[in-house]
Order: structure tokens, then C-alpha cells, then sequence
């Protein structure tokens, strides 16, 4: 028939890999402990350690959470391990950092499980742009992950990608 339209992309063996698909449930949360700090800007431990008791963590179920510190405060290294050990029964993941830092370290985990098997000697594109908050280095990871297998790796949607990678 002349003058069909055909949609070559779908009609393309392409395999598009979105990682919005993997994107998990659960609040994000930036517990900031400068509000626990002697006048802002020092941690008296026996005052911290009343606070973390008398904190409701069960508020942070099935969350996760980036503990940081905004204040110019000098923290000794145990103070996030003892919230974390407060916080990891009812927690899904607690890193120390921001909601970047905290995003990289769930998909650090997501895609370290992955069985990449199905992408074997096959052209995949990494799918790009999307609604929820991805973090870069979910993309370097899910690269690193893909290069060992695919045949080639692009980057964006199947009528614009960029090609990143093809085994010679």
C-alpha cells in the first residue's frame, strides 16, 4: 500500500529499559538534626540521646530517609549510626546525605538485583526523560550493568536516542 504510515519503532527490535518502571514506593524523607543541637551548633550526647528516645520513629515506616546536618556543626561518627539503629525497624533505607545521595543508594540496590539476562546480545535503550525524580548515577550504574551484555546501549527515546555504546 503506498503512502502507510509505519511506525519503524514499534516495528524495531529495540528493547527500551525504563527505570521509572523500578522507581519504589515509600515517602523520601531529609531528617536534619540541627534542631537537636545545643544552640544550633553543638551535640551534647546525653541531650541527643533524649531527644532520639523520646522521637516517634514509627512516623518513618516504610520510608526512606537521608539524615544529614545543616548547621556548621562538628558531628562525631556515632551520631548517625544511632539514629539509623532507631530508625532501621521502621525504615526501607536510611543513608547519611541528601535526597540525591539517598535516591542513588535505593537504586544502588535496585539495580545491583537486577537480572540483566533478557538484554543479552540485544540493542537497548536506556529510556531518558520521565516524571519521577532519577537520580544520574541510577543511569551510570544501569549503563555499567547493561555494557558487559548488550549488543549496543542507547540513551533517550527509540525516534531520538543517542548512541552510547555497540560491541565491535
Amino acid at each position: 500500500m503506498e503512502g502507510e504510515i509505519v511506525n519503524r519503532v514499534a516495528n524495531s527490535k529495540l528493547l527500551v529499559f525504563d527505570l521509572e518502571d523500578y522507581y519504589p514506593t515509600g515517602r523520601r524523607i531529609v531528617f536534619d538534626i540541627k534542631d537537636w543541637l545545643y544552640e544550633g551548633l553543638v551535640l551534647r550526647e546525653k541531650m541527643f540521646r533524649e531527644y532520639a528516645a523520646a522521637h516517634d520513629w514509627r512516623q518513618y515506616q516504610d520510608s526512606y530517609v537521608a539524615l544529614t546536618c545543616s548547621a556548621d556543626a562538628i558531628i562525631p561518627g556515632w551520631t548517625f549510626m544511632l539514629l539509623t539503629m532507631h530508625l532501621q525497624p521502621y525504615a526501607k533505607k536510611v543513608v547519611v546525605g541528601e535526597l540525591e545521595q539517598l535516591e542513588t543508594a535505593v537504586f544502588q540496590d535496585i539495580i545491583g538485583q537486577l537480572d540483566i539476562e533478557m538484554y543479552r546480545d540485544q540493542s537497548v535503550i536506556i529510556k531518558g526523560c520521565g516524571n519521577k525524580p532519577i537520580p544520574p548515577n541510577a543511569y551510570i550504574l544501569l549503563s555499567q550493568k547493561l555494557r558487559p551484555v548488550a549488543k549496543s546501549i542507547m540513551y533517550g527515546e527509540a525516534c531520538s536516542s543517542v548512541p552510547l555504546y555497540k560491541r565491535k
